[in-house]
């Protein structure tokens, strides 16, 4: 299930309408098929996996991330359908599926025609891993992740607004690596005005991973951006599962104050600035207690001589 999921990580960014999904058929312990949800949401999985595994699917176990389509769909037939149709003998899905058009169905309909079926292996990974979806499901809004690029003493530019570069070239590459797995990149007007960002993916065959640009702002958006006048309009964001929130300070610290940050991206510099720009804004706090177990570390490491600092959010939105 680790290797399924590690599997659905690459459809990530490029499967929305749809979640990524990974797959894997197993036969006498050996893998005969692998599959993730393509570019557009299809083909599924699934789909993919039995594809690759053909006839040796049969009496084989499918690994999947999540439960099987059971809903009717005119991009492609449904998921649970083709596993009894491939004779698959043994179903394991890591997360439930939330979509109600689902959600169960898809698990009972397998057991029903004889498959014996397993759900809950490393759910909580699964769901991590397509947080987006999961989150559009429960919450009706996309994954936001914000990322940061900072001096020691919390800077992002010096006074006159010069930033380039804080972090060196390998923290660069893994912001940049963290772009093509996101539908969207948002930042605020006067990053725009101030640094005319292109917000792509500079990453040697990963060009076409480029996310789409969102403004945050109440004037209009350049040609090829798209512009929301407040946080809470992600909402309404149409096939945006997951948003990349790159800056400013006053950006950062309005997604913090409208609580829809899920994931902190800190980079740090090994340098100090002093007066100069802050990362992040005011957040309108009145008591430090406001501020305690509301975040939990969940990786770190180092690129070079910046430190990359990763959190996820402790509270429910």
């Amino acid at each position: 299930m680790a290797a399924a999921i590690a599997l659905s990580l690459r459809g990530r960014g490029l499967s929305t309408p749809n979640p990524n999904v990974g797959c894997l058929i197993v036969r006498n312990s050996q893998i005969v098929g692998r599959g993730w949800t393509q570019a557009g949401g299809r083909p599924h999985a699934e789909a993919r996996a039995l594809d690759q595994a053909l006839d040796r699917a049969h009496g084989a176990t499918c690994y999947v991330t999540l439960e099987p389509c059971f809903h009717l769909s005119p991009r492609g037939p449904r998921c649970a359908d083709l596993l009894v149709r491939a004779g698959i003998s043994r179903v394991v899905i890591a997360l439930r599926d939330p979509d109600p058009r689902t959600d169960g169905q898809g698990a009972d309909y397998l057991r029903a025609r004889g498959l014996a079926v397993e759900m809950g292996l490393l759910a909580d990974d699964a769901g991590a891993a397509m947080a987006g979806f999961v989150l559009r499901q429960t919450l009706g809004r996309p994954h936001v992740t914000l990322k940061l690029g900072m001096s020691l003493d919390g800077r992002i530019a010096l006074p006159d607004r010069s930033s380039r570069w804080i972090t060196g070239p390998a923290a660069r590459a893994h912001a940049h690596m963290e772009r093509a797995r996101h539908d969207a990149i948002l930042v605020g007007g006067g990053t725009l005005r101030a640094d005319a960002p292109r917000l792509d993916v500079r990453l040697g065959g990963l060009e076409a991973r480029s996310p789409r640009r969102i403004l945050l702002s109440r004037g209009e958006a350049p040609q090829g951006w798209e512009r929301i006048g407040a946080p809470e309009e992600i909402a309404t964001l149409d096939r945006v599962d997951h948003l990349l929130v790159e800056g400013g300070a006053d950006t950062a610290a309005a997604f913090l104050r409208a609580d829809l940050v899920d994931r902190l991206l800190l980079y740090r510099a090994p340098i100090v600035i002093g007066a100069g720009l802050a990362g992040i804004g005011d957040i309108g706090l009145t008591d430090l207690s406001q501020t305690h177990g509301r975040w939990r570390r969940i990786d770190s490491r180092t690129f070079g001589e910046d430190r990359l600092e990763v959190y996820e959010r402790m509270t429910a939105a």
